[in-house]
């Protein structure tokens, strides 16, 4: 029996504050150290899109969304050769009602910080750079 690779589906959350800013963490430990993401995870078994991104928020940054959208679905091969890996992600626009994002996972996540969508940095994981571009031009998939 062959050993093939599948994709892994990762969800990442959009989360705008009052003025706009997107809100992104600083990634450490594994697979894209140093680059800046949403929050977000991997889907679960019988999870649904939604409950993930609830919970990965939750569970990242102590913040609790809610009116979630689907916004972006992406093809992420960037990683395959550097890391063996090949993500399709899902973004999805989360509505949050104001507190401060907490650092709840300091292995995973460096820190957070809210962005300009004009002034974003240089480093972006594939699967938020995708979101992000695709919220920007009001398209879905790219």
């Amino acid at each position: 029996m062959e050993n093939k690779k599948y994709p892994r589906i990762g969800i990442g959350v959009m989360i705008q504050n009052k003025k706009g800013e997107v809100l992104l963490g600083l990634r450490q430990g594994a697979h894209a150290a140093g680059e800046w993401s949403c929050p977000g995870g991997h889907l679960e078994f019988g999870e649904t899109i939604f409950e993930t991104a609830k919970r990965e928020v939750k569970e990242e940054t102590d913040l609790d969304v809610e009116e979630f959208k689907l916004i972006s679905v992406s093809d992420d091969l960037r990683y395959i050769s550097t890391d063996g890996v090949h993500y399709v992600t899902i973004g999805v626009k989360a509505v949050y009602k104001g507190g401060n994002p907490k650092l709840m996972e300091p292995d995973k996540c460096e820190r957070w910080r809210w962005f300009s969508l004009n002034n974003l940095p240089e480093k972006i994981l594939e699967g938020t750079e995708m979101i992000i571009k695709n919220y920007k031009k009001g398209r879905v998939y790219h």
